[in-house]
């Protein structure tokens, strides 16, 4: 194999290892943190999730079902045949442990989605964390950009309105009065459209409906 061959070979190779490891950095970043997050969970509150990942299967549906249909079944048979009932119709017994049941599950997966809630806030602080600075340094980006621009002396000198706005970074809090804004205007819009369409609505069924009756002929 010629020198030149193993050259581009080793370059080929040296472009994919740069091209893997911000792949493999952020993969080894994301399991940091999940291993972070799971480091000060304690045995209990992983038991109550394994209990809810299991509750959340199909196999459990199948599971209780089941037992009910049998429950019902064998019990019924007894009764019909006179033998000793455990729990007779209506099945006081069977109401009591669903109830029961119903209640405990209940408990499980709310304590399962308050931790999982608590984890998406986290994610969402880290992204807003994340974008504010890929939005700074965009506009820190776009204002070396416009620096060389006016400094090549081949490139002539004009404003560009857009650049200069895309210099500043944006104020998250003026961002966010801007939103509610446009959503409190869509939102009174919107109901300016259904209080206009109740209304004609109602002349229809006062005027409308009232003279229509009025000249069909009489049977």
């Amino acid at each position: 194999m010629s020198k030149s061959t193993r050259s581009l070979e080793l370059e080929s190779a040296e472009r994919e290892e740069i091209i893997r490891n911000p792949v493999e950095q952020n993969i080894e970043t994301v399991a940091e943190l999940h291993a972070v997050a799971e480091k000060n969970v304690s045995r209990f509150q992983h038991a109550i999730e394994s209990i809810t990942a299991n509750l959340g299967r199909p196999a459990f549906l199948v599971i209780c079902l089941t037992g009910i249909a049998l429950w019902v079944i064998v019990n019924s048979l007894l009764s019909a045949h006179g033998g000793r009932v455990v729990d007779p119709p209506p099945f006081p017994w069977l109401q009591g442990i669903t109830t029961v049941s119903a209640f405990n599950m209940t408990i499980v997966v709310l304590i399962s989605q308050n931790r999982q809630g608590l984890r998406a806030e986290r994610r969402a602080q880290l992204d807003l964390q994340v974008n504010l600075l890929t939005e700074q340094r965009t506009a820190k980006l776009i204002a070396l950009v416009e620096e060389l621009r006016n400094d090549l002396p081949n490139v002539a000198n004009r404003t560009d309105p857009e650049a200069e706005m895309l210099k500043q970074t944006a104020n998250p809090h003026d961002v966010l009065d801007a939103l509610e804004a446009r959503l409190d205007e869509v939102t009174r819009e919107t109901r300016s459209v259904e209080e206009t369409v109740d209304n004609v609505i109602e002349i229809e069924q006062n005027e409308i409906l009232p003279a229509v009756a009025a000249l069909r002929p009489l049977d």
